[in-house]
């Protein structure tokens, strides 16, 4: 009984082991010279990491793509302003899915072999095309690319161009990985060579809200031009015209002037009745525009559809929401909680993070409203994530993150209930799994709830085309016919018939411009059906009446956002006024120590004692 039982854990009664770690260590190396693995060496990522110094900063040439071709071409230009050496990659086509089926691993999603697959296609064109060297190829250039710890693939993307990189033949080459809440890893030290300023950032966020913007106004224009191919040549110009501002280093109100004058000119016809179709889901699905998505966009506009997509900026905004919601629960847990960065600033600390957050709400939405509105892309007004919140509440938590998170559910109601939109579109990558566990679950739910609620949950591959096609011409029809009913019922209420009308915009400037939009009014969604409301109101009121409803309308948006500032300042009231007793606590405590209590004054004697208590 008082034997030491060898790689047995001690059972009760007997002598315990002397030494258990002693013990399992023994174990282990036994095991090891057992199996053979005394000498194995396995691969570890040395390109983990790794940047650029200030002295390579001229021969360094950064990569960059992901985002729609505008924003990719602008942010390019918006980088070089600011004195590096940057290149938009092309659109990823099905040759970077094969190249990233090739070298990455096995069960990945479409968004990585497709990000993956267009890097390692660019740069073995380098070296087997242009007969680059590739230790050159590695010295001269690194990627530059967003990543995250989200709830799926897309926080071992980083990981995952390294491996495809390394079996491709450019083990070595340099992935600057883009944090969404945590800069820039590999851009850290006094001797780096990307210098994440305030500049930098500013010229990163004008290229993406400008891309919106220009975006937005070619899927507005698009659908109802009389010319086939007359918006895309105006957007190219428009592009090249903005693209030059930003290399040239000119002011850029000007060239927003120009590149509405060009899209302006485009001829259009708004009476063409469209179905629009919102496009929500996985984040890299809905937004890129070629191979990756079947090129969804373009087909939806060939078969009839005007196509509301999803902002860049909204997303912006989403990141910017999950910072404060994840602010306001470990500001209860800072103690607790060492990685929020909060448990040694205090409650000051959490004010102010809480305050260059609003700020930069702020900032963004007055980024997009300032462009949006000299570049005509006019009455958008963008998501409210804490609205979405109250929407989707009872369907999809908050809590649960991943793509759009409980904003896709959000948007899929508020499309149906208050006529945004005549169909909704979800697309995501097969195997996606937030996504999936939205649109093939919860927004089930959502269309019981809602009869009525046109929906279509479909999956991009690679392959598959017919069927993603097949699919989503079954929901654009009953699309097609909710937006003729809703013409025919607006011409109804109107008491108008499709002639008048047309005659009615033919004879005004203001309905016949390119760039009108009509009023969103919870009736309709299909453009032409708004036309005629608009059209109908315009015939019965003067213009003194017009320019009444006008001003009201400005009133109204002014309360609007009085109220969203007052919703928003509790908060930061609350916050200041934590802040300001500490701080005023802390003065007197220190007060207190350089001269004895009795001798303070009554007042500060009792607030001092206050604040001992």
């Amino acid at each position: 009984m008082n034997d030491v039982i060898s790689h047995k854990l001690p059972i009760y009664g007997q002598s315990q082991i002397a030494d258990i770690e002693k013990e399992l260590a023994e174990f282990e190396q036994q095991e090891r010279q057992r199996l053979g693995l005394e000498d194995t060496k396995y691969w570890t990522d040395e390109m983990v990491d790794l940047g650029f110094t200030k002295s390579e900063k001229a021969k360094i040439t950064m990569l960059l793509g992901g985002l729609t071709v505008a924003q990719d071409m602008l942010i390019e230009a918006a980088v070089k302003a600011v004195g590096y050496n940057i290149l938009a990659l092309d659109r990823p086509d099905n040759e970077s899915l094969r190249l990233g089926k090739e070298f990455g691993n096995r069960a990945q999603c479409n968004p990585t072999y497709y990000t993956v697959g267009n890097l390692v296609k660019y740069l073995t064109a380098l070296r087997d095309e242009k007969g680059m060297a590739t230790q050159d190829i590695i010295d001269k250039f690194v990627f530059f690319t967003a990543g995250s710890c989200g709830p799926c693939r897309f926080g071992m993307y980083a990981t995952e161009y390294r491996k495809a990189l390394r079996d491709a033949g450019f083990d070595g080459f340099r992935v600057m990985l883009f944090q969404e809440k945590g800069g820039v890893d590999q851009a850290t030290g006094e001797d780096s060579g990307l210098d994440m300023s305030p500049k930098f950032f500013a010229a990163i966020i004008r290229g993406l809200l400008i891309g919106d913007v220009i975006n937005g106004l070619g899927y507005r224009i698009r659908p109802y031009e009389r010319v086939p191919g007359a918006t895309n040549i105006a957007l190219e110009q428009a592009k090249k015209v903005c693209y030059d501002a930003f290399t040239d280093k000119k002011p850029l109100i000007p060239a927003l002037h120009k590149a509405k004058k060009i899209m302006a000119a485009v001829e259009v016809d708004h009476m063409k009745v469209r179905p629009f179709v919102g496009i929500t889901g996985e984040f890299w699905a809905m937004t890129t525009e070629g191979d990756g998505n079947y090129y969804m966009q373009r087909f939806l506009e060939q078969e009839g559809a005007e196509v509301k997509i999803q902002f860049v900026t909204e997303w912006l905004l989403y990141n910017i929401w999950e910072e404060v919601a994840d602010l306001e629960q470990r500001e209860l847990l800072r103690e607790h909680d060492p990685q929020s960065g909060l448990e040694d600033k205090g409650r000051f600390g959490a004010f102010k993070k809480r305050s260059l957050l609003w700020m930069a709400q702020q900032a963004v939405r007055a980024g997009w409203t300032t462009y949006s509105e000299i570049m005509g892309y006019h009455d958008y007004h963008l998501h409210s994530v804490a609205h979405g919140t109250e929407t989707a509440k009872g369907f999809y938590s908050s809590e649960l993150r991943g793509g759009e998170g409980h904003m896709e559910v959000a948007n899929t109601i508020s499309n149906f209930v208050d006529r945004k939109t005549n169909m909704t579109l979800s697309v995501k990558p097969f195997g996606c799994m937030p996504s999936s566990g939205i649109s093939d679950g919860v927004q089930s739910v959502v269309a019981e709830r809602y009869p009525g609620t046109i929906f279509c949950a479909v999956e991009t591959s690679g392959d598959g085309a017919v069927n993603f096609y097949s699919r989503v011409q079954m929901f654009l029809f009953k699309a097609q016919k909710a937006a003729e009913k809703e013409l025919e019922s607006a011409l109804e209420d109107c008491e108008l018939t499709l002639d008048q009308v047309n005659e009615y915009i033919a004879k005004t400037p203001k309905f016949s411009d390119t760039l009108y939009f009509p009023s969103q009014r919870k009736i309709a969604a299909c453009k032409a059906a708004r036309m005629v409301y608009d059209v109908r109101d315009h015939m019965n009121t003067t213009a003194w009446e017009r320019g009444l409803i006008k001003a009201r309308k400005l009133a109204d948006d002014a309360v609007g956002l009085a109220n969203a500032t007052r919703d928003a300042s509790p908060a930061l009231a609350r916050g200041a006024k934590v802040v300001a007793r500490e701080l005023g606590e802390e003065a007197m405590l220190q007060l207190q120590q350089r001269v004895p209590l009795e001798k303070l004054p009554v007042i500060g004697s009792r607030f001092a004692a206050r604040s001992v208590h």
